[in-house]
């Protein structure tokens, strides 16, 4: 199941939530910079998957499938890289949560400290990236508050249609 509309879509939110992650890291919010970092590296090796055509499952660390089906990923992907990828995928995977809601003994904010928000940043920033280099982005235009694929009509706007 190809499905380009999809990658390219977890592609670019990925790469646009780098800059909320500068946000919140410039903010000292430690906790909030893994959680988002873990949605970006959960987005982008999302949409590497789609993009090759496997449906990714509905779980939060995809490091498994990834490895299940890494012949079937872009030659530019190096096995280092790869390798990191899903490292990054299975860390933040365990603190998704945790960043986000805590626990009885414990208070995200407290918890996390700058070395873990930007480990998790680091991780982000390359999934974010090297998916960016390897999945194509689809032509998106703007068209009232909706977006849609373009159909072929060069530059036309809608009102020359």
């Amino acid at each position: 199941m190809r499905n380009r509309a999809l990658a390219a879509d977890h592609r670019r939110r990925a790469l646009a939530r780098l800059a909320a992650v500068d946000v919140l890291h410039e903010a000292g919010s430690w906790a909030d910079v893994v959680r988002e970092s873990q949605e970006i590296v959960e987005l982008a090796l999302k949409g590497l998957l789609y993009a090759v055509g496997i449906a990714p499952p509905r779980i939060h660390d995809v490091s498994p499938v990834l490895a299940e089906h890494r012949e079937r990923l872009p030659p530019g992907l190096d096995g280092e890289t790869l390798a990191r990828l899903m490292e990054a995928s299975r860390e933040l995977r365990k603190d998704r949560e945790l960043a986000f809601y805590g626990g009885d003994d414990l208070t995200p904010s407290d918890y996390y400290a700058k070395p873990d928000a930007d480990r998790a940043r680091e991780s982000a920033r390359l999934a974010a990236r090297t998916v960016g280099r390897l999945v194509p982005d689809e032509d998106w235009t703007e068209r009232g508050s909706r977006r849609t694929r373009k159909s072929g009509d060069g530059d036309r706007s809608p009102s020359d249609r």
